[in-house]
């Protein structure tokens, strides 16, 4: 199936199908991560799309939103390897990718690799780590490979890492790198839950008793699987204008008619076009579909472009956030 060009009538009917096949382990591993999180559909929709489309994904939120449990759960639902990095302020780079370590006996020097070597990285608290540590975590995010020493060693697929981070204004946090939030495709805010999913927390959780304990219910092959027939999913040249509109809107200087000149410090890179369209991507799949609507375009777009549009002080002066000039964007551009 060529994503390029629109497909005949006998493509659709194979797409559909195929998209069918390769999804059907969405509903049992929705039911699972239910059994053990409550409500938060907008976070599980976005873990899983990062998951479908190969992209880091970044949640923030204050403590005790089940931001870690979420990750954990979804991370026991897969057939893979799962480490989880507690990050600290007294955290070494060694600490994540490994060392070398000398070996006395025959004088020579031996890798030991760090627990960045497994699938999936829950990366808890990242922002609780200083800059060198965060450095570290660079190439293994962009290129996936870690150099130890004068060897680059290759990190196993599937690679991703979840991480969570508390709000810049709670003690004992550093700013993340600008080039490491950019390497995020997807920054969530996590917000408190409804009254009435509150409620059903503390029936299912004011226990003592230990917590369901999540099956596993997908295997590894299965997302990689799914993940070819995301890459092939028809995105309408028309949509593909949609999108690069979009992000080229948060770029100074801005279109007169978004009213935003004077907010922008840094728009988008093109690392947000490509995100954007596999988030896209991802979403139509979640929805079984073939092909991609600017309506899962902007689904996903704050989501993709939060994190990458900085303001300046005179926006800050007058309480303006990159959402609200990501919203602005949306709502005024024309919808194909």
């Amino acid at each position: 199936m060529n994503q390029n060009a629109a497909p005949s009538v006998g493509g659709q009917l194979a797409a559909r199908e195929m998209v069918a096949e390769t999804s059907a382990w969405l509903a049992p591993l929705r039911e699972e991560v239910a059994r053990v999180i409550v409500g938060q559909k907008h976070l599980v929709d976005r873990l899983l799309i990062a998951m479908l489309t190969n992209g880091h994904i970044l949640l923030d939120g204050v403590p005790g939103l089940a931001k870690t449990l979420t990750l954990k759960t979804l991370a026991s639902c897969i057939a893979v390897r799962f480490k989880r990095l507690q990050f600290t302020p007294d955290m070494l780079p060694a600490d994540i990718v490994g060392t070398m370590i000398y070996s006395p006996q025959d004088g020579a020097f031996r890798t030991k690799q760090g627990p960045i070597f497994s699938n999936l990285i829950l990366a808890d608290e990242i922002n609780r780590a200083p800059a060198k540590v965060q450095s570290a975590l660079l190439e293994a995010m962009q290129e996936r490979q870690v150099t130890i020493g004068d060897e680059t060693y290759p990190l196993p697929t599937p690679f991703l890492v979840l991480a969570t981070q508390n709000p810049l204004e709670q003690e004992g946090t550093y700013p993340l790198p600008e080039a490491q939030i950019d390497r995020f495709m997807m920054k969530v805010m996590v917000d408190y839950p409804t009254r009435a999913q509150e409620r059903a927390i503390l029936d299912a959780m004011a226990t003592t008793e230990p917590m369901a304990v999540p099956r596993i219910v997908v295997s590894s092959q299965q997302v990689i699987d799914a993940r070819h027939v995301v890459n092939m999913l028809f995105v309408d040249e028309k949509v593909r204008d949609y999108i690069v509109d979009i992000v080229h809107a948060t770029r100074p200087p801005i279109a007169p008619a978004l009213n935003l000149n004077g907010y922008v410090q840094t728009g988008a890179s093109p690392r947000a076009t490509i995100a954007l369209t596999l988030a896209a991507r991802g979403m139509a799949f979640l929805n079984g579909r073939h092909f991609v609507t600017p309506q899962d375009v902007k689904s996903v777009a704050m989501d993709v472009l939060r994190h990458r549009v900085s303001v300046t002080y005179e926006a800050e002066a007058e309480s303006v956030t990159s959402e609200n000039i990501v919203e602005k964007i949306l709502n005024t551009l024309p919808v194909p």
